[in-house]
Parts: structure tokens; C-alpha cells; sequence
């Protein structure tokens, strides 16, 4: 019988436009997760191929060929390892089209099992990726997981996709970095509060990883059902936290009793009454 429990590494660091010195410090973390009992790595956005338009300039000239023997190389130490990785990069496709934004899911035999293509990517990311068109969605020890990458936060209705499906465990990977000042702007201000509501509205928890790359917006965190934030790495340095996921543990759920009815359209709780004065809604 499947345990129903997860330890997850959520992993920050400094994200390069030298792709070997990204893998190196991924395989370097993946290393660590697994001292510290991790069972699966997650790491940010692009964090092996770095990110176009903010890493990588043009994709003319780019090594592919390099940038997939990492990849290999990654997935033979997952194997080695013995641990599950869920790692950021750009993906190939062919003629003249735009690689995707993406995350690859390797399993813990150094298989990839399935790869997440950002669907929603933002008009800058345009000019750098083709969109994806699927959810991904995978079980690790009994825990339905699934995969949605920065931008994505910003359309509710992918977690209750994902919601609907069973998910509880989101992999959101994120490259909310390279601000220009250390102040707080927007992203700082409501990135976590924002992943916080996701989390309590579809009863999942979340591991929100960001690059480190300074300035980080807003460093990695791991977030319960309940919506609070357990643990935080710190910001601006590179870090590697690992938390237990445990489906048998109950937390608070407030939507829970009517979350199904009103996503499947009913739009109260409770038994509607016929009366005039519940009508008339020009009247005090």
C-alpha cells in the first residue's frame, strides 16, 4: 500500500548563463536532497538552460547538443541517487520554432517520465518560447503531484484543473529574479500571498521554487493545504530545504464541504428560500 508521504527538497541557487556551472550546482543539490533524506529534488524555472530573454539573449548559436548530455548526465545521477528530480529547462523543438519553457520529471530509476511545457507564457517569454498545451500530471509514493511554472500563478483556473484531478502536491518552479534594487516591488509584495490562496482553495500543498539569482524577489518557500507558508529558504542565497508531505495529516479547509458543488456550478451553500424580501433588492 502506498505510504501517502513525500519528503521534498525545494532548491534555490544562482542561475548562470554557463549551462555546465548550472548543472554542476544541480547535481551538487540533488546530492545534498539526498543526504538530507529527500526523496525528490524540485528546482526553479529554466534553471539548467537558463532563461531567454534574461539569460540567454538569443537561442542562435545555443548548444543543444551540450545542454541535452546534461540532462543525461542529471538522469544518471537521479538513478544513482535514487531520487525523484523535477528540473527547469528549455526544450528543443524543431525547424524554426521556439523551444519550449520546461520542466522535466525524472523518476528516481533515471527515467524521464513526463515533461510540463509552460502554457501560459508572458509576452515577453513570446518572443523566446512556443506555449505548451498539456497538465502533467504524476504520482510519487502515493502523492499526486503535478507541474505549473512562474506566470501560471496568475490564472486560478490551472489549479482547479489540477484540483479536479486529485492533485495535492504542486511543483510550481519560478525565475523571479534579477530585479534591479534590493526594494520590495510587486512581485515581492503579493508572489507568496497569491500561492498561499492557491493552496488553501484546492486543498494542496505547494513547493514554490525560485532562482537565487539576485535580486531575488522572493525566496523558495514549501506551503500547506492550509495555506500557511511551513518553511522558507532565505533570500538571495543559494539553499536547499527539505519538508515532509503527509496526506494522512488532517489540515483546516474552510471551502472543503462546498468546494465539488461550486465547481461543478452551484454557486451557494445551503437550500435557496422563495421570498419577496430576498427578491426586492431596492429595499432596505
Amino acid at each position: 500500500m502506498a505510504k501517502k508521504q513525500l519528503k521534498v527538497a525545494t532548491c534555490q541557487f544562482r542561475i548562470s548563463t554557463d549551462i555546465r556551472k548550472n548543472a554542476k550546482q544541480i547535481m551538487h543539490q540533488m546530492r545534498v536532497a539526498k543526504m538530507r533524506n529527500a526523496e525528490v529534488a524540485h528546482f526553479p524555472e529554466t534553471c539548467l538552460s537558463g532563461y531567454g530573454g534574461v539569460d540567454v539573449m538569443s537561442w542562435k548559436g545555443f548548444d543543444w547538443d551540450l545542454l541535452r548530455e546534461l540532462c543525461e548526465e542529471i538522469a544518471a545521477l537521479a538513478k544513482e541517487l535514487k531520487l525523484w528530480v523535477i528540473v527547469g529547462s528549455s526544450h528543443p523543438l524543431k525547424g524554426k520554432h521556439k523551444p519550449h519553457n520546461s520542466l522535466y520529471v525524472i523518476n528516481s530509476s533515471g527515467k524521464l517520465v513526463t515533461r510540463y511545457d509552460k502554457r501560459f507564457c508572458t509576452t515577453g517569454d513570446l518572443k523566446f518560447y512556443s506555449p505548451g498545451n498539456h497538465p502533467s500530471v504524476f504520482t510519487i509514493n502515493g502523492v499526486k503531484c503535478a507541474a505549473l511554472i512562474c506566470y501560471e500563478l496568475r490564472f486560478p483556473e490551472l489549479y482547479r484543473d489540477y484540483q479536479r484531478m486529485g492533485v495535492k502536491m504542486m511543483f510550481h518552479s519560478y525565475h523571479n529574479a534579477k530585479g534591479k534594487t534590493k526594494k520590495d516591488n510587486i512581485h515581492t509584495v503579493i508572489m507568496r500571498p497569491t500561492m498561499q490562496g492557491h493552496a488553501a482553495s484546492n486543498n494542496m500543498f505547494i513547493s514554490a521554487t525560485n532562482a537565487s539569482t539576485p535580486h531575488q524577489m522572493w525566496p523558495s518557500v514549501l506551503i500547506d493545504p492550509d495555506g500557511v507558508i511551513r518553511k522558507s529558504l532565505r533570500q538571495n542565497e543559494d539553499g536547499v530545504m527539505v519538508n515532509t508531505i503527509d496526506l494522512n495529516k488532517n489540515y483546516y479547509d474552510a471551502s472543503g464541504k462546498f468546494r465539488k458543488s461550486c465547481m461543478d456550478g452551484k454557486r451557494n451553500s445551503g437550500k435557496l428560500v422563495r421570498d419577496a424580501r430576498s427578491a426586492d433588492l431596492t429595499s432596505f
